[in-house]
C-alpha cells in the first residue's frame, strides 16, 4: 500500500495528514481518493501536484509500487 501524506488545504478537504491505499498507478490512486474522501476532495485534489518519492507524477500512467510515498501538495502562496 502506497503511503499518502496530504498537505493545507488538500489535507483539511481529507480530513487527515497520512493514509494508506493499494492502487497500481496514479490514476487508480486518483479514482481510490474520489471514493474515500468524496466531491469536495476530488476538486481539491484537481489543483493538487502529486510527487512519488519526491518527483512530480503528472502523468495517470505513472506506476507505483506498495513501498512508494506520494505527496498530495495543493498549490502554495506567500512571499
Amino acid at each position: 500500500m502506497a503511503t499518502l501524506r496530504f498537505f493545507a488545504g488538500a489535507a483539511e478537504a481529507a480530513e487527515t495528514e497520512t493514509a494508506t491505499l493499494d492502487a497500481n498507478t496514479i490514476g487508480e490512486l486518483r479514482a481510490k481518493l474520489g471514493e474515500a474522501y468524496g466531491t469536495e476532495f476530488m476538486r481539491v485534489l484537481g489543483l493538487c501536484s502529486l510527487l512519488v518519492n519526491g518527483a512530480r507524477a503528472g502523468d495517470d500512467a505513472v506506476a507505483l509500487a506498495p513501498t512508494d510515498a506520494v505527496d498530495v501538495l495543493p498549490p502554495f502562496a506567500g512571499g
